[in-house]
């Protein structure tokens, strides 16, 4: 594994099975995901990872609202690793 700003890249098999936990049942999630791994798959940290898991457990449309900005993360989501997969998630191409 290799470093980067501190945080551990994640290793392919980690990504891989980060891929598989965030494939959602609605398209328009899934749109802003396969986006987001296509943009930073080889970037992506334990920092970045813990994060998107974190937006993972969210109900689909929880998650949509958040990507699209009409809500911010709040309570135990209000945490650094989760603004920062937000914001790689709704930047555009």
């Amino acid at each position: 594994m290799t470093t980067l700003a501190g945080n551990t890249l994640i290793n392919e098999r980690d990504l891989s099975k980060l891929k598989w936990r965030c494939r959602r049942g609605l398209l328009e999630n899934d749109l802003f995901i396969e986006r987001f791994f296509r943009q930073h798959e080889t970037s992506l940290t334990e920092f970045h990872a813990e994060g998107l898991r974190q937006l993972m457990d969210l109900s689909d449309n929880d998650l949509l609202d958040l990507m699209l900005a009409r809500k911010e993360p709040s309570d135990d989501l209000d945490r650094p690793d989760v603004h920062a997969v937000l914001a790689l998630l709704r930047t555009p191409q």
